[in-house]
């Protein structure tokens, strides 16, 4: 590894399976090996983080039942070392186990997974968090009567423009929009888009063009192309493509979607078959072909993320405890693995 570390990362962990908690790492530019920095576990099971845009304050959920965010004080530039500090309390998020958080107008949305609902936050001068502002309560259910006797919000983001807040809910089969009104803190519903039913939407990415979306179902691995109207936040769903071979015979959960930065390949995590899907799109956004899949790295995927410059993809390997980075193939997508970093029961990572 190179000497030049230009860049920061943020591992969340389940503190509950042996986790330690949230990893600081520094980032060397020219390899992306990862490299530890401080790690804290001042909360239990941060599962999922969110920066401030400039870079100062941390967010995780607590993915407990009882549900809970935090933030934390972290350096504005990496100064070789520094672990997270909270900013006051845990806050809590009136739904249980958290799984999604996502920064937008002042305000942290959390996305509860055991409460089927999505939680406002309003976010403090120093970048601490309020009491919860609104919660936005799901109805409904779903046919897999293991997974879907009930609401299960697992994904909480805004759409490019920035107007529309889309919440994924496996146990509904659906995705809620909504929009937020920043000066009392609710959450308006606005639409839902019903997906496949049993398909169990977990996770969507947007395409950098802004006109698709993608919903990655955790119950049947698949992703389901959506035709996106910001104008009037409608998600229009087009079909879908496996993200596994038909010959795999394997149980295996999809966890995690991305789309390049040049918009031409989205890629799928896969647990159980513990596997890197790599799609690509043809010129109208709207039919990807799974060229191939790789192996993870480890055990577990459950996280998948691209760095900032598009270049890699960091695997937050749960069962394994690790994160695995990989290089890109630009012509092909193909991710070629390239180092490793030992982190107990990891389930996300972040950058900077």
């Amino acid at each position: 590894m190179s000497g030049r570390n230009n860049g920061r990362a943020f591992i969340g962990s389940f503190t509950s399976a042996g986790g330690r908690g949230i990893i600081h790492a520094a980032v060397d530019a020219d390899t992306g090996a990862l490299t530890e920095r401080g790690v804290t576990d001042a909360v239990a099971d941060p599962s999922f983080l969110a920066l401030a845009p400039d870079g100062s304050v941390l967010y995780a959920v607590s993915e407990t039942d009882e549900g809970a965010a935090a933030a934390f004080g972290v350096p504005v530039a990496d100064t070789g070392g520094g672990r997270p500090r909270l900013i006051g309390d845990p806050v809590p998020v009136c739904g249980s186990s958290p799984t999604h958080l996502t920064l937008t107008q002042g305000h942290l949305l959390t996305a509860n997974y055991g409460s089927g609902s999505v939680t406002v936050l309003p976010v403090g001068a120093d970048g601490g968090l309020l009491a919860a502002a609104g919660v936005l309560q799901h109805q409904g259910a779903g046919p897999n009567p293991d997974r879907q006797r009930g609401p299960h919000a697992h994904q909480v983001v805004t759409d490019p423009t920035g107007r529309w807040i889309l919440a994924t809910d496996l146990g509904t089969d659906s995705v809620r929009i909504s929009a937020l009104d920043t000066a009392s803190g609710e959450l308006a519903a606005h639409g839902e888009t019903a997906l496949r039913p049993g398909s169990g939407p977990r996770h969507l990415a947007f395409h950098p063009a802004g006109g698709h979306a993608y919903v990655l179902n955790e119950l049947t691995p698949t992703l389901t192309v959506c035709r996106w109207d910001a104008e009037r936040g409608v998600l229009e769903p087009l079909g879908e493509t496996p993200v596994l071979p038909d010959s795999v015979d394997t149980e295996s959960y999809a966890s995690e979607v991305v789309v390049s930065l040049d918009g031409r390949f989205v890629w799928a995590a896969n647990r159980g078959h513990d596997s890197i899907a790599v799609l690509a799109l043809d010129e109208t956004y709207e039919k990807p072909e799974l060229v191939t899949t790789v192996e993870c790295g480890g055990r577990w995927p459950r996280d998948l993320t691209l760095d900032p410059a598009g270049r890699r993809l960091y695997a937050a390997n749960e069962h394994s405890g690790d994160v695995t980075w990989f290089d890109i193939d630009p012509e092909t997508g193909v991710p070629v693995r390239a180092g490793s970093l030992q982190a107990p029961a990891a389930s996300c990572v972040i950058f900077d």
